[in-house]
């Protein structure tokens, strides 16, 4: 009776990293995961693609690991494609289908560029409902969070709040935001934004606040999608997820392997 082989939580890793940074399907995956195995003249068996897409559902996944210090985390997010049948037929037959998307929230390290938290939801979530969600895949201390807009709620601060009491939250509040009740007695830190925006112009808070490093998030956001592409290619939530841990994962080494180290000389 033939044995069905064991692979490991690493290799079926390996080769979905292959497969997402190569934008492969599961069966072109497979012939190229064979192709390199077959170059040095190793006789071992190949995860058929069937077995990449069952253990996608199980694998863990290593989250990216923070710096020494507290980390300033930007957040924001983003929509991406869902790739399948609907695709085919659009490209083939010009079959007119409905589009559906996921989307996508990311906590970036601003230090660093690299993604800290990622997690996928439908696209009717909003974003602020997420935040907790974010900090608890961070580890390490926070040392500031910052977002636009959309995160000016008081469940922001509060999630914050609760998880990293000494961290600052820097988003900027709503055009018709007015000061808490307590602003007099016991500022809140919102309350500190609106004062400073009423005393010196918004751009003025943006650049005391540190506000515009925002930017870095949005450029994480480009260059996952120009390497990685803008789509998700699994079927199932739970294979999305790794997807997603996949591509952040081979991106942050990435951008780790490419990052220049300086040295100062006396």
């Amino acid at each position: 009776m033939r044995c069905q082989p064991r692979y490991s939580g690493l290799a079926i890793a390996t080769a979905l990293t292959l497969r997402a940074v190569f934008r492969l399907a599961l069966q072109q995956s497979e012939g190229l995961i064979g192709s390199i195995i077959a170059l040095p003249g190793l006789d071992l068996a190949v995860p058929d693609h069937t077995t990449w897409s069952r253990r996608a559902d199980t694998l863990d996944i290593v989250r990216p690991r923070s710096g020494s210090g507290p980390v300033h985390l930007l957040v924001n997010s983003t929509g991406l494609k869902l790739c399948g049948s609907g695709e085919w037929l659009l490209e083939k037959h010009g079959t007119k289908t409905r589009r559906s998307w996921r989307k996508l929230h990311v906590a970036v390290d601003a230090d660093t560029g690299q993604i800290a938290a990622a997690t996928v939801t439908t696209s009717d979530v909003d974003d602020a409902s997420q935040v907790g969600t974010l900090l608890d895949r961070v580890d390490g201390p926070v040392a500031s969070f910052t977002a636009d807009g959309a995160y000016d709620q008081d469940g922001v601060y509060g999630q914050v709040a609760a998880r990293h009491p000494e961290a600052s939250v820097i988003v900027p509040p709503r055009s018709s935001a007015v000061p808490s009740e307590t602003a007099e007695t016991a500022s809140i830190m919102r309350d500190r934004h609106l004062q400073v925006i009423a005393e010196r112009g918004r751009m003025a808070w943006q650049k005391a606040s540190g506000y515009h490093w925002r930017a870095l998030v949005e450029a994480d956001i480009s260059r996952l999608k120009r390497v990685i592409g803008n789509g998700l290619r699994s079927l199932a939530d739970r294979r999305r997820a790794t997807e997603v841990a996949i591509a952040v994962g081979a991106l942050n080494r990435m951008l780790e392997l490419s990052r220049p180290d300086y040295v100062q000389f006396p």
